[in-house]
């Protein structure tokens, strides 16, 4: 292990301790020490900090935590870290930044004219918060305005929601009396310079006011809306020392914690979040007028075990859907896209369907394909032959940025039907090669789709029963049939050299070879490539080109540790069987020379080796 040093009196800052965190993928962290394997939306294990032979240590990826219900040890990645290299809060931070990549300035001295400045714009925030407050609770105006949007007292008081008052320094000069300097207000954007002379004005004035709180209840920074319909509507605190637009987001400090995080729901504004929140609905958040960003994405992520996206349904809402989708399918997330009715908001379609009526909304949610489709089906006339010729093409260019065959399939069939297209001829689009069929039919039956000469060559399928390592080996040489990320990744796991059958090793040389020169494979000409080989066994070859596999997406890295797994168990205990035949054998001898008995010891010490490997394994 790496020696990190004495970092004691290292002073690592905030932003960068919260980049770490939210960097760990505590999965992967956990895995390096202790083998995981995932049941339901968790993680479980052996606990690494007490002996136990039934797992009930569980890890979180959504709620990125782990906890033991045997010893009752728990934390978040930084903590595990702390235990399991016995290492301080700054060493581990610093453990995983390395890990990371994470570039940390190691200041021997601490940055107290920083730290000072943060917390003192903390401050002036919260007493700014206060002061909205109490003009909130002493202006009718602002009350009825809330009133009339059906926000209750309770939900006033959740959010901390103010009113700013309608004059220019009301706001400045409340802080001044606080004791606070110009200088100081001024670093936290809630007063700005008048031009001409050294006087300053509240930015804010006449609106309601949203504080901008942060999961450790610190208030960061603010937005406000007007009650009328002057403009701008909203307005948003600038960028400060505590405050970031792109990296928080509205609302999560009470998501944070009120919600189990099974769900989190994406919104535009303010007034969504405590829209939702006011009819019971605690998973909301909305970023902060500007576009979402990777940092936001991130968050969410973090937050949120399934993922809604639900923007007005108006072009503006449909190009920030587009937008808000690629980010998180680059993030890894497959969201989900709610669809309003026409010029509604989700307070307004609340209001007239009620909270039942939104609940349906997330059972009828698209998938970011049916989104895309549902987007291109409102630019085209379907009953008109150009318009669905148009439309076909398009969709087929989405459906080949798929990655999964499954989803290629289904949305073909989907398309096909909806177009009355045939199947073919949109596979054609989507693979650019006329003789790439889906896998949903048999193989021969794609065989004799293609080829009928070939058909009769094809040797009958004997009924066989391949032992669980033979079975492991052909689905993983089937998967990488299927798709060549899945080639990639079963690559990373195990190679070619350690499958035992020579058919499946063949076809994964062959299969090697021409990815080198294509994306997708011909499954048909990587048949016949295969069969012109000597001493090919038919009824294996028919085995692995005829086998379906039934499988979700999502599911097939732990799908594909479980057949390697298999597979290194299998060459585990086979290597144990010899050596327990060479120890019988030595055993039998009545005198046994030096080089027996040192043998002898060998073989022990290795077998005690295996067995421990082989519990890993179990």
């Amino acid at each position: 292990m790496k020696l990190l040093g004495d970092i004691m009196s290292i002073y690592i800052n905030d932003e960068t301790i919260e980049k770490v965190r939210d960097s760990c993928d505590i999965v992967n962290i956990v895995s390096d020490y202790v083998p995981l394997r995932k049941t339901g939306s968790n993680y479980v294990g052996l606990c690494p900090f007490h002996n136990e032979k039934t797992p009930s240590f569980t890890v979180s990826e959504t709620k990125r935590l782990y906890h033991c219900f045997g010893c009752g040890e728990g934390g978040d990645a930084v903590t595990f870290i702390m235990k399991m290299e016995n290492l301080s809060f700054p060493e581990a931070i610093k453990f995983l930044a390395d890990k990371l990549g994470i570039p940390i300035e190691e200041n021997k001295k601490i940055n107290n004219k920083y730290i000072d400045e943060k917390n003192k714009c903390y401050k002036i925030n919260r007493e700014a918060a206060l002061f909205f407050l109490n003009n909130l609770n002493n202006n009718e105006t602002a009350l009825q305005y809330l009133k009339r949007r059906n926000i209750n007292k309770k939900v006033i008081k959740q959010f901390g929601l103010g009113y700013s008052l309608n004059n220019w320094d009301s706001l400045y000069n409340y802080l001044r009396e606080k004791g606070y300097t110009q200088e100081e207000i001024e670093k936290t954007g809630l007063i700005g310079k008048k031009k001409g002379d050294n006087g300053y004005y509240d930015k804010f004035r006449n609106r309601i006011m949203f504080p901008i709180i942060d999961t450790k209840s610190r208030v960061v920074g603010f937005g406000g809306r007007v009650l009328d319909n002057s403009m701008p509507k909203y307005l948003n605190s600038q960028d400060t020392i505590v405050f970031s637009k792109g990296n928080q987001l509205y609302g999560l400090n009470l998501l944070n914690k009120y919600s189990n995080r099974k769900r989190i729901v994406l919104v535009e504004g303010y007034m969504d979040v405590i829209s939702l929140y006011n009819n019971g609905i605690n998973y909301g958040v909305a970023s902060l007028g500007t576009a979402l960003t990777e940092s936001q994405v991130k968050l969410i992520k973090r937050y949120g075990e399934s993922i809604y996206i639900c923007y007005d349904s108006d072009l503006a809402g449909i190009n920030a859907t587009t937008k808000a989708i690629q980010l998180f399918l680059k993030e890894g997330i497959d969201p989900k896209i709610i669809m309003l009715p026409s010029g509604k908001d989700p307070d307004d379609f609340i209001k007239e369907k009620g909270i039942e009526g939104f609940e349906k909304l997330f059972n009828e949610a698209l998938t970011h394909i049916d989104f895309k489709v549902y987007i291109n089906k409102q630019k085209y006339d379907l009953n008109k032959a150009e318009d669905k010729i148009k439309f076909t093409r398009g969709i087929a260019q989405i459906i080949k940025e798929l990655k999964s065959p499954i989803e290629k399939d289904v949305y073909i069939d989907k398309i096909s039907k909806e177009t009355n297209i045939s199947k073919e001829a949109i596979e054609k689009e989507v693979f650019g090669k006329i003789d790439k069929v889906p896998y949903s039919n048999t193989y021969k039956d794609k065989y004799a789709q293609k080829n009928k000469n070939i058909k009769d060559n094809i040797s009958p399928v004997k009924p066989i029963l391949p032992s669980a390592y033979l079975t492991a080996e052909i689905d993983l040489i089937k998967l990488m049939i299927y798709d060549k990320d899945y080639f990639e990744l079963i690559n990373q796991k195990i190679s070619l050299e350690e499958i035992e059958n020579y058919e499946c090793r063949e076809i994964g040389q062959l299969i090697t070879e021409e990815y080198e020169k294509e994306d997708i494979l011909n499954e048909i000409s990587l048949y016949k490539k295969i069969r012109e080989k000597p001493n090919m066994d038919i009824d294996i070859l028919n085995s692995i080109f005829e086998r379906k596999l039934n499988f979700l997406p999502e599911s097939i890295r732990q799908i594909i540790d479980d057949l390697v797994n298999t597979i290194v168990y299998w060459k585990l205990e086979n290597r144990r069987k010899k050596i327990i035949e060479e120890i019988q054998e030595i055993e039998k001898k009545k005198e046994k020379n030096e080089g027996d008995v040192e043998r002898f010891k060998s073989l022990c010490i290795e077998i005690t080796e295996l067995d421990k490997e082989l519990k890993t394994h179990q």
